[in-house]
């Protein structure tokens, strides 16, 4: 039993009512006026530097028995520095931060609320964890710096929870966790822990944190540790009845539409402007897929944070899947909506962001349309098949000489979608119909015409279809494609066409993180643009040994252009689907086939091009070309032994050409000429084979 002089103290401490804190601006100007540095008072009052950043910013409070101290400090340091005083201001009329959309769209509401109150331990950030190499250890520090302090998320975008309760963050830190279910995690996360990205466009939102769970830390928090029995990796997700999913109900947290799978949204409708949103990953539940992030999953959760953190700073806090992180990176660097003061009632304003494609769906043309997009029932006009080459060439046209040739040598164009997204001018509004109209290349749109009679060399694929062979009649095509037909002389007359008015090079901002983020990327594995030919061939043989961690970041960012792209046509999904129906895809802005088209069509005459001028250079044809993989007979195994240079030993201009630079050229692979001559007697393509199989042997060479 408590003595009586026990209960009397507790009495009179509720009587005394709990201790006040002053607001945080005022601790900061406190400790500042005192001339006390962060470090110094993190260390009287032993905790850390960074707890005392959230206590002065409002992101925490200080628990008992630092409350007291801390306050007993501030106390005494009022007395010696009185505030100032001055007159009132009226304070001007604040610029929203972010517009909404409804609560049922986390992923569009503004910023978590600053917590007043604590609902878990301050984190304590122990000492940098080392990675599991040297090597890592220094790609750590270069490549993934800790967030400042100043964008209001000083721990970084994201952190990999353990089930000891530690959160491996970027740059080595590590923060205590002391959540035992989810319904804490998503608390702990917004109030505490200091996650999070700044936006990547002023009209933007920032991005929510990310918490990656390991599968021991998925088991304690009481998710299963697998998820069985979907037919598809993505109809995976815990049934409405799993406990989790009932305490986070309880809790009032939401899930969108897609559940508690291996990606998870958990949040509540914004209030007051405020975001509330985190988003959860579980690597044991395949969250990140080895064709994009090959090997990560089973790194040590320091190393996973690493990796996927310098994904992070340098394209967006991952989202889902690559391609998700893709689509949603349009989004965040071409926001669609932005703030504008209406000059008669000083009121703000969500309105429509010029360049952006807006906040509402629009449908495509009937020919841009797949065929079973609503649109398209009961269209028989035709479709748009813009598609990336799938070519061999007749085996019946090599020559003697090509055939006596050691060897097959495939050069792979990096990211060429990538690269054709460049300065790329796509439609922004919705599509009008034209009959005979006269084609401009500068409109964006797509085109019905025959070109069907133009004559073309066959050692060379046909620029106008995916398969290479010549078109048999009328066919719709997209901008480019036929303004290549003009390039190379022949006469292009419409029949009809659906062009948009309104027009913007949407990706550029796109192509232009991507791009610095993929030659980044590769100079940390010591591919730089510096390297002469050989010296790049020898680093591109070896750059994958150098960093796992970050050749599975630039494995991410190739998968991110790629599947980025896709998704702008994503088709349906499921067994039950029948043509006609809408399918969810459908109602985002971003769903855009004639974008896609466009991307692709560049991307395919950009190959041609090249082959055309080295074809003119050096009398050498394809013998295959698959998407952006195209394979030449050589004398030897190197593409320097057949790629054309000028005499002064520069690569010859418009050409294939070795470089990092998207749209430049590495080898994808080498084997024998009998091995392609055996393949193309089959009516196989020797560029989709190139890379694999067996290889050229020093013997064989």
């Amino acid at each position: 039993m408590p003595s009586q002089e026990e209960l009397f103290d507790a009495v009179d401490a509720l009587l005394e009512g709990e201790p006040q804190l002053p607001p945080p601006a005022e601790r900061a100007r406190l400790r500042e006026a005192a001339g006390v540095t962060q470090a110094r008072l993190a260390a009287a009052l032993k905790s850390t530097p960074q707890t005392v950043k959230n206590w002065e910013n409002g992101r925490s409070e200080p628990r008992p028995p630092r409350l007291q101290a801390y306050l007993r400090l501030l106390d005494g340091w009022a007395e010696r520095y009185p505030a100032p005083t001055a007159a009132p201001v009226p304070a001007p009329a604040a610029v929203p931060e972010a517009f909404t959309r409804p609560a049922e769209q986390p992923a569009e509401s503004a910023r978590p609320a600053t917590a007043t109150t604590a609902v878990a331990p301050d984190p304590v950030v122990k000492a940098p964890v080392a990675a599991p190499s040297a090597t890592s250890r220094r790609s750590a520090r270069k490549t993934a710096p800790l967030a400042a302090a100043d964008t209001g998320f000083p721990h970084g975008p994201l952190v990999v929870l353990d089930g000891d309760g530690s959160a491996y963050g970027v740059d080595g830190i590590v923060l205590d966790c002391p959540a035992t279910t989810i319904s804490k995690l998503v608390e702990w996360t917004l109030a505490e822990s200091g996650l999070g990205a700044p936006r990547l466009n002023r009209n933007g939102k920032d991005s929510d944190p990310l918490v990656v769970l390991t599968a021991a830390a998925a088991v304690k928090l009481g998710l299963p540790e697998r998820l069985e029995g979907h037919e598809q990796r993505r109809s995976l997700r815990l049934e409405d009845d799993h406990p989790v999913v009932k305490q986070l109900a309880k809790a009032k947290w939401k899930l969108t539409k897609r559940g508690f799978g291996p990606w998870a949204r958990v949040y509540r409708p914004a209030q007051a402007g405020r975001r509330q949103c985190v988003q959860l990953a579980v690597l044991s539940w395949d969250a990140l897929d080895a064709r994009a992030w090959p090997g990560v999953a089973g790194m040590e959760p320091a190393e996973i944070a690493r990796v996927l953190g310098t994904y992070a700073a340098r394209v967006i806090t991952p989202r889902g899947s690559t391609a998700t992180s893709g689509l949603e990176l349009m989004t965040a660097l071409r926001p669609p909506t932005r703030a504008v003061k209406n000059e008669t009632t000083g009121q703000w304003a969500s309105a429509y962001n010029p360049g952006s494609l807006g906040t509402e769906p629009m449908d495509p043309a009937p020919p841009e349309a797949p065929a079973e997009h609503p649109a398209a029932q009961g269209w028989t006009g035709g479709f748009v098949d813009e598609e990336a080459f799938q070519w061999v060439r007749d085996v019946e046209l090599l020559t003697d000489e090509e055939c006596l040739l050691p060897y097959a040598v495939g050069l792979d164009l990096n990211t060429a979608f990538l690269a054709a997204s460049a300065r790329l001018v796509v439609g922004l509004s919705t599509p009008d119909h034209f009959h005979a109209p006269k084609f401009n290349k500068k409109i964006p749109g797509s085109w019905l015409v025959d070109l069907s009679h133009i004559e073309l060399d066959p050692r060379l694929p046909s620029p106008f279809t995916p398969s290479g062979q010549r078109p048999t009649g009328p066919a719709w095509y997209q901008t480019h494609t036929l303004a290549y037909a003009q390039e190379l002389g022949n006469d292009v007359a419409p029949i009809e066409a659906f062009l948009r008015r309104e027009t913007g090079a949407y990706l550029d901002p796109w192509h232009d993180r991507l791009k610095t983020a993929y030659a980044g990327t590769l100079a940390d594995l010591g591919v730089t643009p510096d390297l002469d030919d050989r010296q790049f061939l020898a680093a591109m043989e070896h750059h994958k040994q150098v960093d796992p961690g970050m050749a599975a970041v630039l494995a991410a960012i190739k998968a991110t252009v790629k599947g980025g792209i896709g998704k702008l046509r994503e088709r349906p999904q499921g067994r039950h689907y029948r043509d006609g129906e809408r399918w969810p895809a459908l109602e985002r802005p971003t769903w855009r086939p004639d974008i896609r088209a466009a991307v692709i069509s560049k991307a395919r005459v950009n190959m041609h091009r090249k082959m055309a001028n080295t074809a003119k250079a050096t009398g050498q044809y394809p013998l295959g070309v698959l998407s952006d993989c195209v394979v030449y007979a050589s004398p030897g195994p190197s593409p320097i032994d057949f790629l054309p240079y000028t005499t002064s030993g520069k690569p010859l201009p418009g050409a294939f050409r070795l470089g990092t630079t998207p749209g430049l050229a590495k080898l994808e692979g080498v084997q024998e000429m009998a091995w392609a001559v055996d393949l193309m007697e089959k009516g196989l393509n020797p560029a989709r084979h190139i890379k694999g199989g067996d290889a050229v042997t020093d013997e064989g060479k």
